[in-house]
């Protein structure tokens, strides 16, 4: 069994890519911690508990994390996700937050990865700001996990948030300067640009969602404010579910078929270059840590995955 910890801000994205954690029997999701980001943190609790119940999963644990970034303002992705992250289409049957786990979420991911030396795989798929209040407080977390793997950052200075930032990045530059600087575990990173161009095309989405089960009318539901969107932007030549790309390599070990090697970092000043992820080819930053940045994928064997998550 992968044992893997997600770190998300539960909007449209991230709920498919806990769908697909879940529906893979070779996996065991030992937490999920929740970040603010998409939405509010206590918007995406509850999103993710509206998630574990259609996928009958409410025994799975459920953390509350960060509320706001370290230093930078605060924003959201409520034009894309919906105000409420998943497309402003409420359940008044969802569950409610007492079924939050009462740890704090950064103190349940050291706890766990502790329990579990180098058997836990993290998936992060929002702001990494538990991520690098999980490093201030245990500067060996990266080495007892088996490795990382980040929806984030970008790889051409193309922007969707700032001129030339990928959202997640941008909502907290100071935290993603400290994970990608201070973990030195295997790190994977699947940027904004790699999953626009591993988009599906309009025709399977429509087919992935028209399966007759509670998950995919679920999906359905919440997915038209964000497709709306994407089609209406240069990204909508298909649907990309951006965080599920990053779950899907954590659990599938051969669904990526090309990446670079690399030293990242970020940039944290420049009037237009805040939140920027900055890639090393000529290895002058010195770094011996380098990430493997994700360029290709079977997406065969993520379509896959995707019709699975449904059934």
């Amino acid at each position: 069994m992968k044992k893997i910890i997600i770190d998300v801000d539960t909007g449209v994205d991230d709920a498919l890519a806990i769908m697909v954690a879940l529906a893979d029997p070779n996996v065991e999701v030992l937490a999920i911690i929740c970040c603010f980001g998409n939405t509010s943190l206590e918007k995406a609790l509850k999103n993710t508990l509206r998630v574990l119940k259609v996928c009958k999963r409410l025994d799975i644990p459920v953390y509350r994390g960060s509320s706001r970034p370290l230093l930078a303002c605060k924003r959201d992705a409520g034009d894309y996700h919906g105000e409420d992250g998943l497309g402003d289409v409420p359940d008044p049957d969802a569950p409610g937050l007492e079924l939050v786990q009462k740890e704090k979420g950064v103190l349940a991911m050291l706890k766990i990865v502790n329990q579990h030396p180098e058997e836990v795989t993290l998936v992060a798929t929002a702001p990494l700001t538990n991520l690098a209040v999980a490093v201030q407080l245990d500067p060996l977390i990266s080495k007892k996990l088996k490795a990382l793997y980040i929806m984030g950052g970008n790889i051409e200075s193309r922007g969707n948030t700032t001129v030339c930032g990928e959202f997640n990045f941008v909502a907290d530059p100071e935290a993603a300067f400290i994970v990608l600087d201070r973990y030195t575990c295997p790190t994977y990173i699947a940027s904004w640009e790699f999953t626009c161009r591993s988009s599906l095309p309009w025709s399977f989405c429509d087919e992935f969602m028209s399966q007759n089960t509670d998950k995919a009318a679920f999906l359905k539901k919440i997915s038209p404010k964000s497709a709306e969107y994407q089609k209406e932007t240069t990204e909508g030549k298909g649907f990309n579910s951006c965080d599920t790309y990053a779950l899907a390599a954590a659990i599938n070990d051969n669904i990526v078929i090309k990446s670079d090697k690399v030293a990242v970092t970020l940039e944290l000043q420049g009037t237009h270059t805040r939140g920027l992820m900055v890639l090393d080819y000529m290895e002058l930053l010195k770094k011996k840590h380098k990430a493997y940045v994700m360029k290709t994928i079977d997406l065969e064997k993520f379509k896959q995955m995707l019709m699975k998550s449904l059934q």
